[in-house]
């Protein structure tokens, strides 16, 4: 198994010292004892099987614990699971569970409830886990703590997948009670336990009393704010509104650090930066210049400066790149290196395409970062004749426009996961449930399922080279640049932790 000097003063000055003394302490303890995070968007539902939302996942980090977790360095380490053994032929994966742990309403965690959940994952209407999950094809429960998945072919990601939304664990009763609500008031097993939200305000979680790590949990309450605007967001921080925020903006680090009273942390994510392309999603991929024609596509990432736009729009703090990986990744496909900007070349493949002048609508969410990224994306591809317009849009909305297809091109920012198969397989595979481009190819589809089913990492490698000479050519997203992390925080907190999926974990924080 792996595991992971004397002072007369008069009566009534010394009770109005006490006073403020008494007041001075009960503020530092309510301020101890709630944590308030700064969000950059308003997270979808809170329901681990059907969200979507790299924010959701901020507050999932509170509220559910999961299977398995990854450490600084992308290892798995253990939380509900505490070890795991593959059968010789890895198809099988069986897991020991931590004892003692209870969901949020009283309920016990065992092998039936992980049975559940998987099971649940898999078959719920909407379930965004289902093609994460797509080569499970039993769960046993073998005794109250130990549960086996079998899987029909090897799968390289699963772990790395229970290490996220498919690994978290609902309490079945609560599921069971509510199955077409249970967002509204989720119940499970993590440090926090829901309380309220009030859409596009707040959403607050209580200390679970019960919880099965609660010596690491220094705070009685965590809020969650949702705050579109970045500046705004650091005007809350700054005036001691709220305690930390992610996703700062690049050009306010400088200044931050100058001031030396927040700490500032800096680290690499796992995603990128792209703009998705409506290539065969309902109607409107069939109007769009885009869509229609691969030139058109080509010629608007030879229009694009990756460079400029990572110093204008970010600052200098992303990592330029055209995959799902950045360069410096060993799944990288080295096969097909950045492009170098070229207009002439974009002009030329307008005019062969019969569209030199082509418009399209960019959808963007209307967070700071995103709009910055729209707006230098449009002014760059004018050179090339490109006509592009902005739509922003509000950030849970873009999703079901995408979803819905009604949307010709797209400012997607993906957080990324620990394996690249979490970049690739659920917006290319066919039919998948983040599938926003609607592409569709049968060869693709193939080289994605032989990659998951190969353990060996050379294989895996040559694989996705090959899944490269298709993606990177039809280019149903045109990817710009890999993110740096840039939290900041009260100086007076410890104990932050910078795991590359961009999560800021409570357990440990303490003022």
């Amino acid at each position: 198994m792996r595991t992971f000097s004397r002072t007369c003063l008069s009566t009534g000055r010394v009770l109005r010292v006490l006073a403020a003394t008494l007041a001075l302490s009960a503020a530092t303890a309510a301020g101890a004892q709630t944590l308030r995070i700064g969000l950059a968007e308003d997270p979808d539902m809170l329901d681990p099987t059907l969200a979507r939302s790299m924010v959701g996942r901020f507050v999932f980090a509170s509220l559910c614990d999961k299977l398995v977790d990854i450490d600084e360095k992308l290892n798995i380490v253990p939380q509900l699971a505490t070890s795991y053994q593959w059968s010789p032929d890895n198809k099988v994966l069986t897991l020991k569970l931590r004892p003692g742990v209870t969901f949020h309403d009283g309920e016990k965690f065992n092998a039936a409830a992980v049975k559940f959940n998987l099971d649940r994952h898999k078959n719920l209407a909407g379930s965004s886990r289902k093609g994460e999950l797509a080569p499970l094809t039993s769960v046993d429960v073998v005794d109250e703590l130990t549960v086996k998945l079998t899987l029909s072919t090897p799968f390289a990601p699963l772990l790395s997948i229970l290490a996220d939304r498919a690994g978290m664990m609902v309490s079945p009763k609560a599921a069971q009670a509510n199955p077409t609500s249970f967002a509204a008031n989720p119940v499970c097993s993590g440090p926090f336990k829901f309380k309220e939200r009030l859409a596009q305000d707040r959403i607050v979680l209580e200390r679970f009393p019960n919880y099965w790590n609660k010596e690491a949990i220094h705070f009685d309450k965590v809020i969650y704010q949702p705050i579109v605007d970045a500046t705004v967001r650091l005007a809350n921080l700054r005036s001691g509104q709220l305690d930390i925020i992610e996703r700062v903006a690049s050009s306010d680090i400088a200044s931050l650090k100058a001031e030396n009273k927040f700490t500032v942390a800096r680290f690499p994510e796992l995603g990128y930066v792209g703009i998705t392309i409506n290539t065969g999603k309902g109607e409107m991929a069939k109007n769009n210049p885009l869509g229609r024609d691969v030139r058109v596509r080509e010629a608007l990432e030879l229009s694009l400066d990756r460079g400029g736009i990572v110093q204008v729009a970010a600052d200098g703090e992303g990592d330029v790149g055209n995959q799902w990986v950045p360069p410096s990744n060993p799944f990288y496909a080295k096969n097909h290196p950045l492009p170098k900007r070229n207009i002439a070349r974009a002009k030329a493949l307008l005019k062969e395409a019969g569209v030199p002048h082509p418009s399209f609508t960019l959808m963007t969410p209307t967070t700071s970062d995103a709009q910055k990224v729209a707006q230098v994306v449009q002014a760059m591809a004018k050179e090339a004749g490109f006509d592009i317009k902005i739509q922003s849009t509000e950030f849970a909305t873009t999703y079901q426009l995408a979803d819905s297809g009604q949307y010709e091109a797209y400012v997607k920012n993906w957080s990324g996961r620990p394996d690249p198969d979490g970049n690739l397989y659920t917006f290319y595979g066919c039919k998948q449930s983040m599938n926003y481009p609607g592409y569709c190819n049968p060869k693709v589809d193939d080289l994605l399922n032989k990659a998951r089913a190969t353990v060996d990492v050379a294989q895996r490698i040559k694989l996705y080279d090959q899944v490269a000479d298709d993606i990177v050519t039809a280019r149903p997203i045109v990817y710009l640049y890999h993110r740096h992390w840039l939290w900041a925080y009260n100086k007076k907190m410890t104990g932050v932790r910078t795991v590359p999926d961009g999560l800021i974990r409570v357990q440990g924080l303490k003022m």
